[in-house]
Parts: structure tokens; sequence; C-alpha cells
């Protein structure tokens, strides 16, 4: 058994998204290997309680360390505000870091927060490396945009700004690359951006869940549609009630009555996001609801009968869990969910017109609705995508063949 040496930014066993990513992939490591985890200070209280709560023979293979620079420099820091200034800071910080703890560690791992623009400098370790998942987020295509104030355009733009400058400038970024035994990408668009090499390269999706339990003959006297995330626009979530609105108004008065889109999340686009529903007719078919114990989303998963999920972004943990509970994807076909799904488990929507993009949209949720035995089929190929690919288990499963090959 080797030892492992990971650094996760983000470790909260309680929450999704990052965090969670960060827990469940450092669980995964201590199935097969020992491991050093560094995570934030802050993220100590949230990992002990759990521990204590949840006992587990897995928890000996870990060993968690606290790291947070010094006060006076992150006194600044709020929340998610300046979070990835900070982000680059503690990678920078960490290394010095490891070095005082004089550990001894077969392989370094940064489970970063997933995206090739920030580097990582665990290669200054002098040990084999391995950096990522890391994916690509493009621009959000600018028709998807402009029903929405020109702020979220702007900042969309001038973040892709400073992403270009990393990757054109930032010698920390080339020498990751350069040093890395393997990245992990957690899409294919990755080495359309960044040099690497074909055989230092293995696809990884970042997202991925347990099981939560699958009920294969469940019925529903209705047929709910649902979505979840921040209520922002790089969700999509306009499209999905436009969509829905469409698809409910295709149909006769007595089949309307069966429909349900509920919207799980909160944001600064709730009332907008309200005010759609109002406006296309369809307010009292969409349920919003703020967000939930994951445990509380789980359950409104289980009386699902499909995924809608129009995100322009690289990933989505939500994307594994519907899949989990058997439910039929329907999303963009992008560098994100798009590579995750189908034609046998959902439907990926090709990004054109704004207008050509709901129809389509609104025609897979008929296409669903309308075709029981359709339902059934791509509900057993999305549990089986689950299990094949979206486990955690798998990801544990292909990690340590990776760092077998490495250290050998």
């Amino acid at each position: 058994m080797k030892t492992i040496l990971a650094t996760a930014y983000a470790v909260n066993p309680y929450k999704g998204s990052e965090d969670g990513m960060g827990w469940n992939f450092i669980c995964q490591i201590a199935r097969f290997n020992k491991v050093i985890a560094i995570t934030r200070e802050n993220n100590k209280p949230e990992i002990e309680k759990f521990n204590s709560e949840n006992p587990d023979n897995i928890y000996d293979n870990i060993l968690f360390l606290f790291f947070d620079l010094p006060y006076w420099m992150r006194f600044w820091k709020r929340g998610g505000n300046g979070a990835m200034l900070y982000f680059l800071l503690w990678q920078i910080g960490i290394v010095r870091f490891i070095k005082k703890q004089k550990l001894n560690f077969d392989l370094v791992h940064n489970l970063n927060f997933h995206n090739d623009w920030t580097p990582s400098y665990l290669w200054m370790l002098h040990k084999p490396f391995v950096w990522g998942p890391i994916g690509h987020h493009p621009l959000i295509p600018k028709q998807y945009l402009a029903k929405y104030d020109k702020k979220y355009w702007l900042k969309d733009r001038l973040t892709w700004v400073v992403k270009k400058l990393f990757w054109n400038f930032s010698f920390g970024l080339k020498m990751s690359v350069k040093k890395a035994d393997k990245i992990l990408c957690m899409n294919q668009s990755v080495k359309n951006i960044l040099p690497i090499h074909q055989d230092k390269m293995s696809i990884m999706p970042s997202v991925a869940t347990q099981d939560f339990g699958f009920e294969q003959d469940k019925t529903y006297s209705k047929f709910r549609l649902v979505s979840a995330g921040r209520l922002v626009p790089l969700k999509g979530f306009d499209l999905t009630i436009k969509a829905f609105a469409k698809f409910a108004n295709s149909l006769a008065y007595s089949e309307r009555e069966k429909l349900e889109l509920t919207i799980v999340g909160s944001g600064p686009e709730l009332e907008n996001l309200k005010n759609i529903a109002k406006n296309e007719g369809v307010y009292p078919q969409v349920k919003f609801i703020q967000w939930l114990d994951r445990k509380d989303l789980m359950d409104i998963f289980k009386n699902a009968s499909s995924f809608i999920f129009p995100s322009h972004e690289g990933a989505g943990m939500v994307v594994a869990e519907a899949l989990s509970f058997g439910l039929p994807v329907i999303c963009l076909n992008n560098d994100g969910p798009g590579e995750f799904i189908d034609p046998s488990c959902g439907y990926s929507i090709d990004i054109q017109s704004y207008s050509n993009t709901v129809e389509k949209l609104s025609e897979a949720m008929k296409k669903l609705f309308s075709d029981a035995e359709k339902q059934i089929s791509m509900k057993m190929a999305a549990r089986k995508k689950f299990e094949n690919f979206f486990h955690w288990d798998r990801r544990g499963e292909q990690l340590n063949v990776i760092y077998q090959n490495i250290l050998s």
C-alpha cells in the first residue's frame, strides 16, 4: 500500500459540488492507499463531525492536515468573493507547508477547483505528480445571455480574458502541464486549450455520486421534470421554463394537468425566473424550492420522471445524481453534460439560436412524455450509465490503476 499526498482546497462531506467532490475523491483514494489529505482549516469542524457520526474503517487510511495562509494574507476574502485569488495563493503556500511537515509519501495529487487555467505547484516537491480532474469551461454563447442583465455578459467575457492570460503567460501553468505525470481531464476540450501529450491525458469526469437506491418499476401519477442548481444565467433555467411552457401549451388541457416542473435552488435570478413562468402562463405548474438538504433533494429525484439541465458549464454533479435514479437527462450538447449523455439515456440539444434551442428542448420533453416505452428504456440506460461511469467506486478504481501505472 502506497501513500498518496492529496491537496484539496474544498472538502466537506455534508455538501455537494466542489466540497463533496473533494471529500469523495479522498475517500476513494483511501480504499486502496494511505492518504495524507491537506485542506483548508475551515473544513476541519465538518470533517471531524462527520467522521464521529459515521464511523468507518476507511478513515484509518486517511490523515487530514489543515493549512491556511496567515490572516494578514486573507482578511480580504469574504465567502465566495475573492475565492479564486485566494485559491491561487493557497496553492503556492501549501508547498512550503508540506516541506516543513517532513512527510513521507510516494505520489502527490492536486485535487483543485477543477479548471484548466489555475496552476498547481506540487511539481516542486519532486515526486510523481497527478493533476486534476481539470475541466474546460467555455464562454457562454451570447444568444443565451441576451435576455439577462449585461453585467453577466461582461463578467463572463472578462473572466475569459483572465483565463487567456493564464493559458498564454503563466509559468506555473506551463510547468504544471510539463511536470505532471498524469493529467486527469473532465472533458475532451481540455486538450484543445492546454498542450497535453496524449500519453499524459486520461478522461475522468469530476462528477460522480453514491447509490441512493433505485426503484425500477415505480410508476407516477404525474410527469415531473426536475432541475437543480444556483439560479444564475450559467445554469440556463430560463431555457428550462420557456421549453416547459412550449411543451405544456402543445398539449390538451387534460394532459397539461399531468405536468409539473420543480426547480430547486436559490440565487439572484429567482424573481426573474418566476416572472418568466408567469408570463409564459405556467406559474401554477412550476414549483420553486429553495436549497434543500441533500437527502431531501434525493427524495425529489426519486419521484421525478426526467431531469432537465441546459447548463453552459463544463460539469454538473446533479447530472450524475439524476442518472443514479434512472432519470433521462435533457441537456445541451456542450463540453459538460453533453459529453456525459448519449441517445440511450437522454437528449443533448445542439447549440443554436435561442428560439430553436427552446423548441428542441420542448420536443425532447414531449417525446419522453408521449412514449412510455421510451421512458422505460431510457430509465434503464440512465441507471446503467451511472453504474458503469458515475458511481464513486468507479473513480476510485480508475485512480488506483493510474497510481499503480505511475509508481510501477
